[in-house]
């Protein structure tokens, strides 16, 4: 047997327990076959079980392990790391449990905080600094971790609610889908809920957006005063909560 074609054998006896693919080994290779698969279906749900902790609590033990088994069956690894294989671990959820949205929603919130936990350093911007700034040319842009996403379920309520051991909330759909946040702030993974209107202004700060085209947009949206002023807030609260990124033309 070439190298080529026993690896092969080896990768589809590990990934779907292929009899074909086992029975070129030789007779006594068998016990060890099986000994491999063993151990790299415990490492594939090992990595699922620690990227879903909370998903794993709402769906129970026994109703997660059943849902990630079939998922490893779905989908092996494709890299030679186990970094990014919890990646399409959401949208299985979602088409295994149509009836409860919570489940695919719970876990596309804990991914999306895993993977702003090891996402890109950036400065952000100093409170300090705003002093300094020339806000008629001044482009904000938001640090590299920064994702915008939407969510047909109140998940926010119950990932807080299970991270704090509190009772479920009950699942509830939104009435309109949940514009939901996510960003690191030092060493921390955040998130928060945003309204339609802030949402529609931050997707923008992700790829740059001068802070007079925030104005503008608001003024014709609140009127001048109430514009203006709206912007403010939004610029103070996305500095302390170190959304921004340091670095906006002064």
């Amino acid at each position: 047997m070439i190298l080529g074609a026993l690896q092969t054998d080896f990768r589809d006896w590990l990934t779907c327990g292929s009899n074909d693919a086992a029975a070129r080994f030789a007779p006594d290779a068998q016990a060890g076959l099986v000994v491999y698969q063993s151990n790299y279906r415990a490492a594939l749900m090992a990595c699922l079980e620690e990227s879903f902790p909370r998903t794993a609590k709402w769906l129970g033990a026994a109703d997660f392990h059943a849902s990630a088994a079939r998922a490893i069956d779905a989908a092996p690894p494709d890299s030679w790391s186990l970094d990014h294989y919890a990646a399409t671990f959401p949208q299985s959820l979602a088409g295994q449990w149509p009836d409860d949205a919570v489940a695919g929603d719970l876990a596309t919130l804990e991914l999306a905080l895993s993977e702003a936990f090891v996402g890109p350093d950036a400065v952000p911007m100093d409170a300090n600094a705003l002093r300094q700034i020339d806000w008629d040319r001044a482009v904000l842009t938001a640090v590299p971790t920064t994702r915008l996403f939407t969510l047909q379920t109140n998940v926010p309520a119950i990932w807080s609610a299970l991270a704090s051991d509190a009772d479920d909330p009950t699942p509830e759909p939104t009435a309109q889908s949940a514009n939901i946040l996510i960003w690191r702030q030092e060493h921390v993974a955040c998130f928060r809920s945003l309204a339609p209107e802030e949402a529609e202004i931050v997707a923008l700060l992700i790829d740059g957006i001068t802070f007079a085209e925030i104005c503008g947009r608001l003024v014709l949206a609140r009127g001048e005063g109430a514009g203006v002023q709206t912007a403010g807030q939004w610029l103070g609260g996305w500095v302390a909560d170190g959304l921004l990124h340091h670095g906006a033309p002064g």
